[in-house]
């Protein structure tokens, strides 16, 4: 046994468990396997040509010795990102531990109470904070969130007769450089028109739905919009405002002036900067656009005996409901971050957030006036922590950087500067020291922070915030910890059984490629740091690019988008940009097949484009003739394909290649979405099959955790042809020729976590990511053997076997009164996270093995699955009052002197020996959806609540 092959601890069926599953499955080897599963023609004639693999040990010392290339200078850049204390207890007991970052959305609320509970709390801080009245459970990064509030407002203007057809965005000149970015790419093809501009001069009579303003502005200057927003309202012009979270600690709230949607980022309460992320960015908004709001919603519910639970609420999984009709394709968050934002909350409480608040402005404060003592004069009229002065910039940055400092240089004589939490009076002084040297003046010392204020008192704030209980109970490390377990205790994750999720991949996280994370001169790098200063970051990202155009058989990577849905509409600007490029401005037809993922259709729409759905077969499949003869029909006009390959159905299309001839032959380019690119790599890839552009979900193929529902990233891999317009940066130069405008916030988007993926495909090199294909393959022709006795299989491919999913039909089992929802609940009872439920066909279950589970957690689940058939089969319509309908069944209900059910206790909880040598109880009996949408409630409850 090689012991330090990654590969052997990452596969989980061992060699001597292979004779078994073979005779099972009814092949005489893996290779005979992938040739009954995967179609000839598409299989690599090669194997993949990347570096080989390393160990473990290897690879960790080789990212430390790589960490070295990366130089943590003290960052005052500002724009967004600041260097910020990651309180230990939340670092040691969040972000590096499994319980919390292996877990799943929370979809199935009753074994995911701890995290729904967390996310409550960073609701709380955000609708508090924003003074607003309802918040989501975090976006990706500000400035995709800013994106999100002109794309609500543009939706809810269609309300007002007199707006419908108003498409004029204000943008204030003060916003973030990368947050015009992204609302350029974004406003053009869904007809907003951006005008740019200073707030002040404003001409409220021009023909506007709606405007943005930053709050502070990019260099530091606060400003009273209460008037503007005034003003606004008056013509039915609504207000955005993208805002800074802990200014809003000492400054009047956006709410309390009047805006309409408040966003920014989370990233300053205690999330390592990364070099641009992964950060939960806040979205809050009023009450009456919640069925706008992109994203997802933490509710208050009851559950089956009345008591209080949570869940997400309304528009769960919108996109996958309304399709191209979805105002947004948001189909993650970035739970793990918000978690860890919203602890940071809970345990500093008020006072704690006050008095970080009012240090980092007096910080700000003495230094400017330190500075203006040697002629270095501050240009902001009011401020909170970023100050802007005058001074040539050249010989302030060669001096700068000798000291190991970093300023953001707005022009030849302008400076900006932000202060955080981590600055001293040692560090103000250095800053001094700096300009003294620069100017050839006296230095000036500074020895204590002074008490003078530049807030004006019309502008600070004055109602209080954070009162709830949560927020004021946990203020010493053992209070947190044992709260933080608490919460823990509540979740399943995969460090307690498998997740056999269809589509969404729940694989080993391996700690090796989990470790770099928590290092310094990874996550302490700013993302407008300049370049020369990321050596190391540079050196691993353009190495993960390449591996991924390895695999992928393209040309060119983007890293930039940070979820699978950003990859999609990344995808799909390219392919829009390649036609603009040749005077192709007609083409916007987009064919998608009718079992797409919701997002594809929701991409597409924002994309700009016009949706034709094509045909699927009864067996699944793509109707070739179908597509043939809509792509024929739209031939002058056709843009793209989008396709999911293998199909969503877990079955590797035969036609694939005559289906993406087809689409070329007519003009078009082929998109393929990547979310089953586990069932690819290695064995055939997007290139071979003809596509064009695919997205790749690193959260799923490529071992980055769910984290609860986040951080997710979804770069895009280009062929030749759509290299030139990959997406841009306004501040770091990235991107192609002809590139796009940016995507997401920061250049390589979610960089800290793309370690994991490079750490990854670095250490099970081409064998070790081949085999785990294939092994991904075997699992789940496993299960799939040993379930169809009892279930459906709905679709096979063409020898009758799966890819690396397989979709249970259990719609029949309602002539027994049990719903695909019961066998999901009574999973729990089981220790088992439910897979994936009516997706992508109602009433039935996507099962996802991957090849991280050895043989033993797939029979438990098999098993558990066969005894819940029984238990289905013995069930009647007539008598509701069964061990389906009434699971889960928690420890309170089996604690209690009374038992009112005709089965046992034991039944109920112990339905199989396994179960009681490792018992997950659910805290919540089953919740009630309902209830929850009719009565939304997404923050804590008031402090009266708790009396």
């Amino acid at each position: 046994m090689k012991t330090d092959a990654f590969a052997l601890r990452h596969i989980g069926p061992r060699e001597n468990d292979l004779q078994h599953m073979f005779k099972t499955i009814g092949v005489e080897s893996l290779d005979q396997l992938i040739y009954e599963t995967v179609p000839n023609n598409i299989l690599l004639k090669e194997k993949l040509d990347l570096e080989p693999a390393i160990s473990e040990y290897e690879y960790l010392a080789h990212i430390q010795e790589l960490g070295k290339k990366n130089k943590v200078f003290k960052s005052y850049i500002g724009l967004g990102y600041h260097p910020t204390i990651v309180p230990a207890v939340i670092q040691r007991n969040i972000f590096e531990n499994p319980g919390w970052y292996t877990a799943y959305t929370p979809y199935q609320a009753e074994i995911a109470q701890g995290r729904l509970e967390a996310i409550l709390n960073f609701q709380t801080t955000v609708i508090e904070l924003a003074g607003m009245e309802i918040a989501n459970a975090s976006l990706l990064d500000e400035s995709t969130a800013a994106a999100e509030a002109m794309a609500l407002l543009f939706d809810v203007r269609s309300r007002d007769q007199k707006k419908s057809n108003v498409n004029k965005f204000f943008v204030s000149e003060e916003i973030l450089p990368q947050t015009l970015s992204v609302l350029q790419t974004r406003s053009t093809p869904i007809g907003v028109e951006l005008v740019i501009g200073n707030h002040e001069t404003f001409d409220f009579s021009s023909d506007f739905y709606g405007a943005i303003l930053q709050y502070p502005g990019k260099y530091g200057q606060v400003n009273d919009y209460a008037g503007f927003i005034a003003k606004a309202k008056a013509s039915e012009i609504k207000v955005a405002v993208a805002a800074d979270i802990l200014s809003l600690v000492k400054l009047t709230s956006p709410g309390e002036m009047g805006a309409d949607v408040v966003v920014g980022t989370t990233q300053r309460f205690g999330i390592p900067m990364g070099y641009g992320g992964p950060h939960a960015a806040f979205f809050a908004t009023k009450e009456e656009y919640k069925r706008s709001m992109p994203g997802r919603i933490i509710g208050v519910t009851i559950d089956t005996n009345g008591n209080r639970a949570l869940r997400m609420a309304l528009q769960t999984r919108e996109q996958h409901i309304k399709r191209e009709k979805a105002t947004s394709n948001i189909c993650t968050a970035q739970v793990l971050l918000a978690v860890m934002a919203g602890m940071y909350a809970v345990y500093h409480g008020p006072k704690g957030l006050q008095y970080i608040a009012d240090k980092v402005h007096a910080s700000a404060v003495t230094l400017a006036d330190a500075l203006n003592k040697i002629g270095v004069y501050q240009t902001n009229t009011s401020f909170f922590d970023t100050i802007a002065v005058k001074a040539e910039a050249s010989k302030v940055k060669a001096i700068a950087e000798k000291h190991e400092v970093n300023f953001f240089y707005v022009d030849a004589d302008t400076i900006s500067i932000s202060l955080n939490e981590t600055t001293s009076i040692k560090d103000i002084n250095q800053i001094v020291a700096i300009f003294a040297e620069a100017l050839g003046k006296e230095k000036v010392t500074v020895s204590q922070l002074t008490n003078e204020s530049m807030v004006p008192e019309n502008l600070v704030r004055k109602s209080t915030f954070l009162q709830h209980d949560v927020f004021n109970n946990h203020h010493s490390e053992s209070q947190l910890m044992r709260y933080i377990k608490k919460l823990e205790r509540k979740d399943l994750s995969l460090n307690h059984s498998m997740i056999s999720l269809g589509s969404c991949t729940m694989k080993l996280n391996a700690a090796a490629e989990m470790l770099p994370l928590s290092m310094a001169n990874w996550n302490s790098i700013h993302p407008f740091a300049p370049v020369e200063q990321a050596e190391g970051y540079q050196i691993m990202l353009k190495q993960l690019e390449h591996q991924l155009n390895i695999v992928t058989g393209f040309a060119g990577t983007t890293l930039q988008p940070n979820s699978g849905a950003q990859g999609e509409y990344a995808g799909l600007m390219t392919i829009r940009a390649y036609h603009l490029s040749r005077g192709d401005n007609h083409r916007n037809v987009c064919l998608i097949p009718a079992s797409a993922h919701g997002t594809n259709p929701a991409s597409a729409a924002m994309a700009g484009m016009e949706i034709i759905v094509t045909k699927t077969m009864e067996n699944g499949n793509i109707d070739v003739e179908d597509l043939r003869a809509k792509a024929v029909e739209h031939a002058a006009n056709l843009s793209a394909l989008m396709v999911t390959y293998p199909s969503t159905h877990g079955v590797f299309e035969s036609a694939i290649c005559e289906i993406t001839q087809i689409i070329h032959d007519n003009g078009g380019l082929v998109y393929m979405d990547g979310a089953n690119m586990n069932a690819q790599v290695g064995l055939t890839n997007p290139a071979t099959i003809g596509a064009d552009v695919c997205h790749l979900n690193l959260h799923k193929t490529f071992a980055i955790p769910h984290g609860g529902g986040g951080p997710g990233v979804g770069p895009i891999c280009v062929n030749e042809k759509l290299v030139p317009f990959l997406p841009s940066n306004p501040i770091i130069n990235v991107g192609g020729d002809q590139a796009i405008t940016a995507i997401s916030a920061a250049p390589y988007g979610s960089a800290l976590v793309c370690l994991i993926s490079y750490g990854y495909i670095t250490m099970l090199g081409a064998e070790g990511l081949t085999d785990a294909t294939k092994y991904a393959i075997l699992n789940a022709n496993y299960m799939k053997v040993r379930l169809e006795a009892h279930y459906p299989i709905l679709y096979s491919g063409e020898m009758g076997r799966a890819a690396h999913e397989m979709i249970l039909d259990c719609r029949a089992f309602e002539e027994k009164g049990i719903k695909v929802t019961d066998i999901a609940k009574r999973l729990m009872d089981y220790g088992f996270h439910a897979p994936t439920v009516s997706f992508p066909v109602a009433g039935t279950l996507m099962i996802e093995p991957t090849e991280s589970e050895d043989l033993g957690e797939l029979d438990r689940f098999c098993d558990a699955m066969i005894s819940i058939r029984k238990e289905i089969e013995a069930s009647s319509k007539e008598e509701t009052n069964n061990i389906m309908r009434n699971a889960p069944h928690t420890l309170a209900m089996l604690t209690t002197d009374t038992w009112t059910f005709p089965y046992t206790r034991e039944k109920a909880a112990f339905p199989m020996d396994y179960i009681a040598d490792n018992k997950f109880w659910p805290t919540v009996r089953r919740v009630d959806e309902a209830y929850g949408d009719r009565n939304l409630v997404c923050s804590c409850a008031p402090i009266e609540a708790y009396m």
